[in-house]
């Protein structure tokens, strides 16, 4: 299983490392896990859905 930084995540996803951490954090991106002080997150993992939005616009 091949894995990207939170900062990989970011660009691929559009949103901020910060954010990243955060879903990471409140387990909300599948296999996650933190190795050190680093997150690693698998590269096949989507990007969660935000739940404050319905409809179409719902992704982060």
């Amino acid at each position: 299983m091949e894995f990207m930084s939170a900062k990989e995540a970011a660009n691929k996803w559009g949103i901020s490392k910060r954010r990243v951490q955060v879903l990471c954090a409140e387990k909300r991106i599948v296999g996650a896990n933190k190795v050190g002080m680093v997150w690693v997150i698998p590269k096949e993992a989507e990007k969660p859905i935000d739940e404050r939005r319905k409809g179409k616009s719902a992704q982060f």
